[in-house]
């Protein structure tokens, strides 16, 4: 079960509740538990805030992950994790994907990049196509925020009822042992 292979990797409470820096930026907001568990809110909440987060063109999008993790008590671990979808070898088509979104829906002509879109060609170009660009981090942030945290929902939904159904036929099956031993 994937939950039992993650929480395997996942750090120590108290190593994080009592960390000296993390500490005291936060407080006493390190000592939730959801920070830490898997479960279906506190999983589907990180997958909300990393998705989201990994759309946002910004530098260090880990610090605000973590913080909004910490605010609204979502995996933390998994909050930070999942901005790394955007990373140094998928930012730029990742970008460039958004700027084509933005660009689609303001009704703007696309800036054609002289060979392969590069994060250069875009702080060249920044002062030309931000507002699509931004439109678009925005539109695919949230949608990816959204079909990832709505997903995870559903998929854990699923492996409850799934889990409580082999349950149930593994209770009928030893009732019905029991009927024939009787």
């Amino acid at each position: 079960m994937p939950k039992k292979f993650i929480k395997r990797y996942m750090p120590d409470h108290d190593k994080i509740r009592h960390h000296p820096h993390l500490n005291k930026l936060f407080g006493t907001l390190l000592h939730d538990p959801n920070l830490l568990h898997l479960n279906r809110r506190s999983v589907s909440g990180a997958f909300f805030i990393g998705l989201f987060l990994a759309f946002v063109p910004m530098p260090f999008q880990m610090i605000p992950a973590a913080a909004l993790a910490i605010y609204f008590r979502t995996n933390l671990p998994l909050s930070v994790g999942l901005v790394w979808v955007s990373n140094p070898i998928t930012m730029p088509p990742l970008f460039w994907f958004c700027y084509e979104v933005g660009a689609k829906i303001m009704g703007t002509p696309l800036q054609q990049s002289k060979g392969d879109f590069s994060m250069e060609w875009l702080s060249n170009q920044l002062s030309q196509i931000w507002e699509p660009f931004l439109l678009g981090c925005l539109i695919v942030g949230v949608t990816a925020s959204l079909l990832g945290g709505f997903g995870i929902r559903l998929l854990w939904r699923l492996n409850v009822v799934r889990q409580w159904q082999l349950r149930q036929k593994l209770r009928l099956a030893m009732k019905g042992k029991q009927r024939t031993e009787s």
